[in-house]
């Protein structure tokens, strides 16, 4: 097809990845562009309101299935590490089968693990939903981002990154307040049915306009040992870090699979290096500009899907807040991302990418210092604007963090960049979410300890106790109920006071998280584009 027959308005073939994609883009005029996109954003936002909606519900699920905090985290990091685990294969499947085949099996993989979580009769079936679901995002994301760059020119890449953004951030930010209306009035099992009728959208868009594979050159084999070793080390590290606040840090078991991590990581990266099919290309990293967007990605995944694990937490154990209320306090900073992403995507394509990235970070810095000295009677609108301000922070980081490191790269290494880029922020989510979770149980008890052996032996805690039963016995109480009563009342006050305390600590790694992030974006100044 020659550029004539694509209409004066649209690029030459030689823009358009493969000759599929200009036949597709003569066809649909200049508008195939943004036609195109609708779909890949259609499923970002499926996929991702998935890993952050179930946050709220974990309280009803931890209840229906009996389940401890160390078992209620996989729910979420089940999700993360698939997405991680199968993120980089992204670059593989687009380059055999092309972008509609691939974004086609992953919605369909993606609506069937919806329909196991939501009918789950157990946690194991739950969990097996979750990694089906995540191992559908992580195919996903990536190929957003790779047809924007396909489809855009280098001068709007950064708007259209502003477009993309919606989906990255605007549905963990979203999630939690759906999720708790759905809670509140359908159970927790519906939380997990809201995104299948926009992935089913998606999927009949998807086979319209997204174009198939290349009809010629040499495909690209699939790198079997590093995916294996990257699942095993993935799941092995996630799994140790689950077990080991209930079984101890220092049992076999424990030992055992981070052992089997450490051993399958370095043999992850030990095998990239010499793979002629790597699936991670390790020169990815020898450009500076990538890999300091790569650990700013690994932060703010960190500290985005941290916050939004913890926040919906905090109200709902420490404040009392139901399901609909603590999604509520989100939702504010949802809507205002709507108005800062246009904004930041004309930044990213006017600016050098490590000053709205640092101010990015500055502003969630800020956000959850604010945080640091929450409260059980924190008001609700302040909780609100405090978490706004870090959002809008990530809404003006995000388009250029994305497109400045892909814009970093040469052509080639573009889609191999969308997927590492997208792994790194996942990868920092699914640590994030275990890590924190960890650092919270663990501070809960040691202030619960601490507590309690004040509260020993004081005569004010007796005083405390006897004015308990009085007030017990006059609304009817039993003699023999009363004194348990008014101990397990005291056990419950000391313990959200210890849970409290614990989530300021939280809040305080965040900060420090993010003040030393800042030294990567100072390093990231003087990164080049490539020539």
């Amino acid at each position: 097809m020659s550029e004539a027959t694509a209409g004066a308005p649209m690029p030459s073939r030689a823009s358009w990845a493969g000759p599929e994609m200009a036949v597709l883009a003569a066809r649909f005029g200049d508008s195939y562009r943004w036609m195109v996109t609708i779909p890949a954003m259609i499923g970002t936002i499926a996929t991702i309101l998935s890993s952050t909606i179930s946050n709220v519900a974990l309280p009803e699920i931890m209840g229906a299935y009996g389940m401890g905090q160390d078992h209620a985290q996989l729910v979420s990091t089940a999700f993360l590490a698939s997405v991680t685990g199968t993120m980089l294969l992204n670059g593989w499947l687009v380059d055999r089968f092309g972008f509609r085949l691939t974004f086609a099996a992953a919605m369909l993989i993606f609506i069937f693990g919806s329909l196991l979580s939501g009918f789950a009769p157990d946690e194991g079936v739950l969990i097996f939903g979750r990694v089906m679901q995540g191992a559908a995002a992580g195919m996903v994301q990536p190929l957003g981002m790779q047809i924007i760059f396909m489809v855009y020119p280098p001068e709007k890449r950064g708007s259209a990154m502003g477009l993309y953004a919606v989906g990255v951030v605007l549905a963990p930010a979203l999630g939690p307040a759906f999720g708790g209306l759905l809670v509140d009035g359908l159970g927790w099992r519906s939380v997990f049915f809201l995104a299948i009728p926009f992935a089913m959208i998606g999927l009949v868009l998807g086979l319209i306009l997204m174009p198939g594979p290349q009809r010629s050159g040499t495909k690209r084999r699939f790198d079997a040992p590093g995916f294996l070793l990257l699942i095993t080390a993935l799941f092995a590290l996630l799994t140790g870090l689950s077990s080991g606040q209930r079984e101890g840090w220092q049992s076999d078991a424990v030992v055992t699979e981070l052992s089997i991590a450490a051993a399958a990581a370095i043999a992850f990266v030990w095998w990239e290096l010499r793979s002629p099919n790597a699936m991670l290309n390790p020169r990815l990293f020898t450009v500076r500009g990538f890999a300091c967007s790569s650990l700013v990605a690994l932060v703010y995944g960190a500290t985005l899907f941290g916050s939004v694990y913890l926040l919906p937490l905090f109200v709902q154990t420490v404040q009392g807040y139901s399901a609909t209320r603590a999604g509520l306090v989100l939702m504010p900073a949802g809507l205002a991302l709507l108005l800062v992403f246009p904004i930041a995507g004309r930044i990213a394509d006017k600016t050098e990418p490590w000053l709205p990235i640092g101010i990015g970070l500055v502003l969630f810095a800020y956000s959850t210092w604010l945080m640091v000295d929450v409260g059980t009677d924190t008001p609700f609108w302040t909780l609100a604007i405090w978490i706004l301000i870090g959002r809008i922070g990530f809404g003006i980081a995000m388009p250029s963090m994305n497109a400045g490191a892909l814009r970093s790269l040469p052509p080639q290494w573009v889609g191999q960049g969308s997927g590492a880029i997208n792994f790194a922020r996942q990868f920092g989510g699914a640590m994030g979410v275990n890590l924190l979770s960890i650092y919270l149980e663990r501070h809960t008890q040691l202030y619960a300890q601490a507590l309690n052996a004040t509260l020993e032996g004081r005569g004010n805690t007796a005083d405390w106790l006897r004015e308990a039963e009085r007030l017990l016995a006059q609304e009817g109480f039993a003699e023999g109920t009363r004194q348990a009563l008014a101990q397990d009342f005291l056990g419950r006050v000391v313990l959200t006071q210890a849970s409290m305390l614990a989530f300021r600590d939280t809040f305080t790694v965040l900060v420090l998280i993010c003040v030393l992030a800042l030294g990567v974006v100072a390093v990231m100044r003087g990164a080049k584009r490539p020539g």
